[in-house]
């Protein structure tokens, strides 16, 4: 989960998730070097007294600035293609688990078993224990196992919602009417919280997810 004064990503705790911090480190580099670069050339144009009376046009020089960003944006592309097609794939779930966004708490149906569903409520500040997150845990948690494929299932009954969870890099939309699907898989165990991430009104922000 998130702590004070967090600047980057959380800490994966799926596959996904690492490939999704890769990419993002990956990228980062590509607009570092960009950045220091034209701040470069950028401060060579405004300190530098030097001209050129007899440049008129740089045919070399154009092909080579139209084509190198090309191949620069190809290095962000690929990998991001790669990734989103991965996080499309459904491999063969050992277990569905159905989300319902309501105005304001999540209830959750575990469709391989019957009579297995559950409403899960933000427990209030007031009857929070001491070691308990405020804001962040839920009196009903979700379980599931570990090192197997999940797919999620997701829709809303009123409004939009968004259900996620950082730390799996799983984000999905809670779409009233339509059912979205999303698979991961959990490779380490513990508590991992999320909130809706979709502004659906006064208490939206008391709305959390804990996964156990």
């Amino acid at each position: 989960m998130a702590t004070w004064a967090n600047l980057g990503l959380q800490d994966s705790s799926s596959p996904l998730m690492e490939q999704l911090n890769f990419f993002h480190d990956h990228t980062l580099l590509i607009l570092t070097m960009i950045t220091i670069l034209v701040g470069y050339i950028m401060s060579m144009l405004m300190f530098n007294k030097f001209t050129n009376r007899y440049l008129l046009h740089g045919q070399t020089i154009e092909i080579i600035w139209t084509v190198l960003p090309a191949i620069i944006l190809m290095f962000i592309a690929f990998p991001s293609l790669r990734l989103l097609y991965l996080m499309d794939e459904i491999n063969t779930p050992s277990i569905t688990l159905k989300s319902v966004g309501h105005q304001w708490y999540w209830s959750y149906e575990y469709s391989d078993f019957l009579n297995l569903e559950f409403d899960s409520y933000m427990v209030p500040t007031n009857e929070l224990e001491t070691n308990g997150f405020r804001l962040l845990d839920v009196d009903n948690r979700v379980v599931l196992p570990m090192n197997n494929q999940i797919r999620i299932l997701v829709t809303a009954t009123d409004v939009l919602h968004s259900w996620t969870v950082p730390s799996l890099g799983v984000k999905v939309d809670a779409t009233p009417g339509r059912l979205n699907q999303l698979n991961f898989l959990i490779n380490r165990p513990g508590l991992f919280f999320g909130q809706c991430s979709e502004i659906c009104g006064a208490n939206h922000s008391f709305m959390p997810i804990v996964i156990e």
